[in-house]
């Protein structure tokens, strides 16, 4: 049983998912479905932004290498991801926020 539908806006993801090894592309297709079909999402796999409204990062982390992805909820059930990077830092850069804010905008808009 699924609880919410992972889509993807526009191609965004599929750039950043392409570029990644294949054992990362594993870790980041079992995150995804792990946050379709399991009701409570441990924080570990998503968490909301802290400072954003209603916007998440989907953590993924394969060996050493840390990936976030974000995303946000579309009427509770739909989880539309959007640009990806890899961490190399505590904080999550500024412009990668901005960057899908400006992603987020974009999808409401149409």
């Amino acid at each position: 049983m699924k609880f919410r539908r992972v889509v993807f806006y526009k191609n965004y993801f599929e750039e950043f998912f392409q570029k990644q090894k294949k054992k990362v592309k594993e870790k980041i297709i079992w995150t995804l479905s792990l946050i379709e079909e399991h009701e409570a999402i441990p924080e570990k796999y998503l968490k909301h932004l802290e400072g954003t409204v209603g916007l998440y990062e989907i953590r993924v982390q394969s060996g050493r290498e840390i990936f976030r992805l974000f995303a946000f909820f579309d009427k509770n059930k739909l989880v539309v991801v959007m640009n990806g990077f890899q961490k190399k830092s505590e904080k999550t850069p500024k412009v990668e926020i901005e960057k899908a804010l400006k992603i987020r905008n974009n999808y409401e808009k149409e």
